[in-house]
């Protein structure tokens, strides 16, 4: 077994310190903004329903449960245990287990759809081509990825989040970018959307999404 990274240690204390303030503030059935939902909508439309899914970095399972809702077989997985209590309390018909996204228990070519909704944001962008050729490996042949990330090119620290004495680096990416290492990995991109920040949200930077196609039958 390889040794854990520093920034997969980083970012599982983070979340299981601060996982009940952040359900609170982040955790409504309904996530993001309406134009965020059209996305997972267009998604769900895309993997067909009942498709199987993973939805990675589920956090607490806002994005799992909407996108059951849209008639998708989804389980969430996440670092933080913290995390996945909450969504199993939130939701307690679907599915949650604990896991990293670069380490997939999964068999190869077992999943219709993979998405990673604002997950990949704590990876640095080394570490993303094998991040995404692990996506490709779980999808069958035809299956679909969607990613959701800020847009930009700086990173953001930060410090003591909901007053805990805990940090984290909230990486931003260049859709041109990320489409290029999905390129990379093998996928095929279909569709980017780009909306500029929702001020109300505290939304600093434009929000970004890609759905990719694992290209098959």
């Amino acid at each position: 077994m390889t040794d854990t990274p520093d920034f997969v240690t980083e970012t599982r204390l983070f979340y299981d310190t601060v996982a009940e303030e952040y359900a609170a503030a982040f955790g409504d059935l309904r996530p993001g903004t309406p134009l965020d939902r059209g996305v997972l909508h267009g998604f769900a439309g895309l993997v067909g329903e009942g498709g199987e899914v993973a939805d990675l970095g589920c956090g607490p399972g806002r994005v799992t449960a909407y996108l059951a809702s849209q008639g998708l077989s989804v389980f969430g997985l996440d670092l933080s245990e913290s995390m996945l209590a909450i969504a199993r309390r939130e939701h307690p018909g679907l599915r949650f287990v604990r896991g990293s996204m670069l380490e997939l228990d999964l068999p190869d070519s077992s999943l219709d759809g993979v998405v990673s909704w604002y997950s990949i944001i704590h990876t640095p962008e080394e570490h993303l081509p094998a991040l995404f050729a692990g996506f490709h490996r779980v999808l069958r042949p035809g299956g679909h990825l969607l990613l959701g990330f800020q847009s930009g090119d700086e990173p953001r620290r930060y410090e003591g989040a909901f007053g805990h004495d805990v940090s984290l680096t909230f990486r931003r990416g260049r859709p041109e970018r990320i489409a290029a290492l999905l390129g990379g990995a093998g996928f095929a991109v279909r569709a980017t959307t780009v909306r500029e920040p929702d001020e109300a949200r505290g939304e600093p930077v434009a929000q970004a999404s890609l759905v990719a196609r694992k290209p098959g039958d």
